[in-house]
């Protein structure tokens, strides 16, 4: 591994990176690579978390083809060097932001969303001109598997490596020194991360999760189909999922639309369903089966412990202080608690940590507008949870416990760039001359007006 970082280290003081060019032939290379092992990826999903090939590509390979596409259109604005303004006491001069490659930068991938969660930071890695390693995660170890051999492949080694493995590994990479330090996964795991930084004063890109929440004021059909849909897809394990939904007034009308929903896309028997997932492992199954026991069980709860599969579950008169309301829930188990008024829905986010998404279902400007501005929370989202993650002028990212940094077409471009300023003024008239000591009164007066 310490030959590897230090040939990368290598090629990335050397600045192959840094031209466009080459920035730009790389992210061709890596949708390429999509493009023509594209099946090869599709089953690798398949094979670790039981994704079927159509949610597969929108969700992991399209995501990460819309980011490519995106920078290639927009890289050389990106690139640009921007002016500003030079106060009259420095002029003449020129004085500019430098977007520049940070160097080395190491990406660790999460298992819910192994491609995509891997790739897109890559996207915006290569975009911003840096080397990078990437370990994908060891729980799902097809996609690994797949990105070991194929992204070789295509990208410049010089530059780019992949290395797999399991905490051992991680622990091994977090020793080293990088420029910045990708990470998406869990809160408990990121303090870990962020504790190996904070030894070399490594900045580091943090996407954690939470547990975000949908306010409901609008129990129309459209309202269950969007959240049932934004819950249930990939099993539940996405982390920007409505963790639970905080329901003004009386539910029954709103488990019964969201029963139906869950029906209409997955049938009577979602855990056989083609299009439906499974858990990715039997340690979080046994997680998500307690869980279950916190609850009133008002659909679904069916299971299979051979298959890990777990029917999109909807539980009512849930306990607040056990582990499925103080853990975010990270699968297909969607706790509704009832409230009184909107005002006690805000009430019930504010006591609780900043999560990275929250959703109001409601038609009401009013309500839209004082969500906004009360809810604390990586992203706003009124009547299409999900929908801001392929927004790609969106930034996505938390805010407190559900993490620090963004990413997404330019944002992951800056964030992973240093902007740099830049000043040249000549010497053929020295205009400093003036604050130059010794200080008289003429000097004192003349200071005073330009600064």
């Amino acid at each position: 591994m310490a030959t590897v970082l230090n040939h990368l280290r290598r090629s990335a003081d050397a600045r192959i990176t840094h031209p466009r060019r080459f920035r730009v032939q790389q992210l061709r290379a890596l949708e390429k690579m999509l493009e023509e092992h594209l099946d090869d990826f599709l089953q690798a999903l398949n094979d670790d978390l039981g994704k079927s090939p159509t949610e597969a590509k929108f969700a992991e390979v399209d995501v990460v083809r819309a980011e490519i596409d995106f920078a290639l259109r927009h890289l050389a604005e990106w690139m640009d060097s921007t002016g500003v303004k030079v106060p009259l006491a420095l002029q003449p001069a020129i004085a500019k932001i430098e977007p520049r490659p940070l160097g080395v930068v190491l990406i660790l991938g999460a298992w819910n969303y192994p491609l995509q969660l891997v790739l897109a930071p890559l996207v915006a890695a290569i975009a911003a001109g840096n080397a990078a390693v990437i370990k994908p995660s060891e729980l799902a170890p097809a996609t690994s598997g797949a990105l070991a051999k194929f992204l070789p492949l295509y990208l410049d080694e010089r530059v780019f490596a992949v290395i797999e493995g399991g905490v051992d590994t991680a622990t091994e990479l977090l020793a080293a020194r990088w420029d910045h330090i990708f990470y998406t996964g869990s809160e408990r795991v990121a303090k870990i991360v962020a504790m190996a930084a904070a030894k070399h004063l490594t900045p580091t890109t943090l996407e954690l999760g939470g547990k975000s929440p949908a306010v409901v004021d609008n129990h129309s059909p459209a309202t269950a189909k969007r959240l049932a849909y934004a819950k249930f897809m990939n099993a539940g394990q996405t982390c920007v999922a409505p963790d639970y939904i905080l329901c003004i007034g009386d539910a029954a009308p709103l488990i019964s639309r969201l029963t139906q929903a869950i029906t209409s896309f997955y049938g009577k028997e979602p855990i056989t369903h083609q299009d439906y997932g499974r858990i990715a492992s039997r340690q979080h199954f046994d997680r998500l089966l307690a869980m279950m026991e916190q609850g009133e069980v008002v659909a679904g709860g069916e299971y299979d412990e051979e298959t890990l599969r777990i029917a999109p579950t909807i539980l009512r008169n849930v306990t607040l202080d056990g582990t499925l309301m103080t853990e975010e829930i990270f699968g297909p188990i969607l706790p509704i608690v009832e409230v009184k008024t909107f005002e006690e829905a805000l009430e019930f986010i504010a006591q609780r940590p900043s999560p990275l998404a929250a959703y109001l279902m409601s038609e009401s400007p009013r309500l839209q507008s004082i969500f906004s501005d009360r809810v604390r929370a990586g992203a706003i989202v009124h009547n299409a949870p999900l929908a801001q993650m392929v927004i790609p002028t969106l930034p996505f990212g938390g805010v407190g416990a559900s993490g620090m940094g963004s990413y997404h077409g330019k944002h992951g471009f800056d964030r992973l760039s240093q902007m740099r300023s830049e000043l040249n003024k000549t010497t053929v008239v020295d205009t400093l001359s003036a604050i130059y000591p010794p200080y008289s009164w003429a000097k004192r007066k003349i200071i005073d007006r330009l600064l």
